[in-house]
């Protein structure tokens, strides 16, 4: 089967007015995957050019794929204030309220597995299963300059911090990308709830991690942790490019079981 065309995206207005874009993929009557990309990507950059999409229609589930605020075709705010888990959290519920989706499975990787873990605490009887890639414990950003990072975005003034010239290389290389936007993200999330054993979900969850991505072990940690949880190591993979990881969608499918099951 080849990868389905993506729809126009369609719009859902969170409770703070921010617009939500979605992609719909699949029989709107079969159990419903929602996918949640990562920190500057979107919804069709992790998982529609990467062929999860394509492979999750092609097992019998109805996909709804959501660009989180501040990324893709979604509003943008440049307030650290629009920022928060609680509202990234609220605009998952939003789209699940708006197409009326009582229970689904959830795959979420880097940022979109941290809204999901604590998505997960928040909806326990609507989200059924979760795939989370790429998550650690604690605050993978803390080291973040936001300070530098407006001074380049705003002024042009070099960055001197290695961490922080890398994120922003990364995000203002994919195209429509806000870097105030995301840099108001970061400043926003900032000690905000943090993914660890003592709130960890009750649903069955897999973590996948790449092999070669640093967050390794403390990711293989955390599934320690979880209950319910199984661990997958990506081969050969860093947290940037295991999106694209064929092992990791089959994976992640065959954890998800059958259309329905439990």
């Amino acid at each position: 089967m080849h990868t389905p065309p993506a729809p126009p995206a369609r719009t859902v207005i969170s409770p703070d007015n921010v617009q939500i874009a979605t992609y719909e993929f699949g029989d709107p009557d079969a159990p419903t995957v929602l996918a949640v990309h990562g920190f500057a990507s979107s919804a069709l950059a992790n998982f529609h050019a990467t062929g999860w999409i394509r492979d999750l229609v092609r097992e019998g589930y109805h996909v709804i794929a959501i660009d989180q605020r501040g990324h893709g075709q979604s509003d943008k705010p440049h307030s650290s204030d629009a920022y928060s888990m609680d509202l990234l959290v609220t605009d998952v519920l939003t789209v699940l309220d708006t197409f009326m989706l009582d229970e689904v499975d959830y795959v979420g990787y880097s940022l979109g597995a941290r809204v999901g873990w604590h998505a997960a605490r928040f909806m326990p009887t609507r989200i059924n299963r979760a795939v989370f890639g790429g998550i650690p414990d604690g605050d993978p950003l803390t080291r973040f300059r936001v300070d530098e990072a407006l001074a380049f975005v705003r002024e042009g003034t070099p960055v001197t911090d290695v961490l922080t010239g890398a994120y922003l290389k990364m995000a203002g290389a994919i195209r429509d990308n806000d870097l105030e936007a995301l840099i108001a993200l970061v400043e926003g999330m900032r000690d905000g709830p943090q993914p660890h054993a003592a709130n960890a979900p009750e649903q069955r969850v897999l973590f996948a991690t790449g092999s070669e991505d640093r967050i390794l072990e403390a990711s293989r940690a955390l599934a320690e942790a979880t209950p319910r949880a199984a661990f997958f190591e990506i081969p050969g993979r860093n947290h940037f490019n295991a999106p694209t990881s064929r092992a990791f969608r089959d994976a992640a499918i065959k954890f998800l079981g059958l259309p329905g099951s439990d």
